[in-house]
């Protein structure tokens, strides 16, 4: 049995870092609500129209912008103490918990159906899931730069911004949390007990939160903002992190509760962090 000091560090770090701020949408429906944010967005073809999401960005400003975002996650839980973000924070760490207490009913059956799901798992193995992800901003970039299209390269500059936000937070997780991976515990084991006893490295042998889920919706979530009047894009940006979210728990990567949190911090960090008023 594991200490209750170890189950309430893991409780702490969940609210801090997955509530990203999503009451503060409410404070972003209309410009008259973001400060600093211009009046009007000059009309470009791929604007959405938020101030927010349509921020310019360059490599001058990205160090810069990092550290801003990094200040926002990570000083969050002076927000909780304040009062603030409950309900969010509340949601998140509730279902993450729900799912926790039923990865070891949900896992097995996902192992047991290996054999039937090996073609689709070869499409989605652990380095081309990866590859994959990366190729979305580096499509857009060359594009851009091809194109002579600033607000093309800007998305892709914030998605790599995105993705090295949400990827810092995974890593102090794991490196904390050193759960089990279900590809480590043998057929028919026990999947009780499974978090502070895996390896140490938070790059291999630590499962939770998903790094991967994390990486594909920061990522999703920028195309989809900087997009969405494209009515298409959201759909196929975020069809995509979930195909690849899914994958993780079909080849025994991880555990159902890991893709559910990963998901939910590349998504609210970018929404609530990278995506606010510069």
């Amino acid at each position: 049995m594991r200490t209750l000091r170890h189950w309430l560090v893991l409780a702490i770090i969940c609210s801090a870092a997955t509530g990203a701020f999503w009451d503060r949408a409410c404070a972003q429906i209309s410009n008259s609500d973001l400060p600093d944010a211009p009046s009007e967005v000059e009309f470009h073809p791929h604007h959405g129209g938020d101030p927010a999401s349509d921020r310019e960005v360059s490599w001058r400003s990205l160090p810069k912008d990092f550290l801003h975002d990094q200040k926002e996650i990570w000083t969050f839980p002076v927000e909780l103490a304040k009062g603030k973000h409950w309900l969010p924070t509340l949601a998140i760490a509730g279902g993450t918990a729900v799912l926790i207490a039923t990865d070891k009913k949900t896992t097995p059956y996902f192992r047991n159906h290996q054999p039937q799901l090996d073609d689709i798992n070869d499409v989605f193995g652990t380095y081309v899931t990866t590859a994959e992800v990366i190729a979305v901003p580096a499509a857009l970039m060359v594009a851009g730069y091809e194109r002579h299209d600033g607000y093309q390269v800007d998305t892709a500059i914030l998605c790599g911004e995105a993705y090295a936000d949400s990827a810092v937070v995974d890593l102090a997780m794991k490196a904390v949390t050193r759960r089990k991976r279900p590809s480590d515990i043998p057929v028919g084991g026990s999947y009780d007990d499974t978090f502070f006893a895996g390896g140490k490295s938070p790059f291999r042998g630590s499962s939770f939160p998903s790094g991967h889920a994390a990486g594909v919706f920061s990522v999703a979530t920028v195309v989809a903002g900087r997009y969405r009047n494209h009515k298409w894009v959201p759909f196929l940006a975020y069809g995509f992190a979930t195909a690849i979210s899914f994958s993780r728990v079909t080849t025994a990567s991880h555990f159902p509760s890991d893709v559910f949190l990963g998901a939910a911090l590349g998504y609210t960090v970018t929404k609530y962090a990278v995506f606010t008023p510069r």
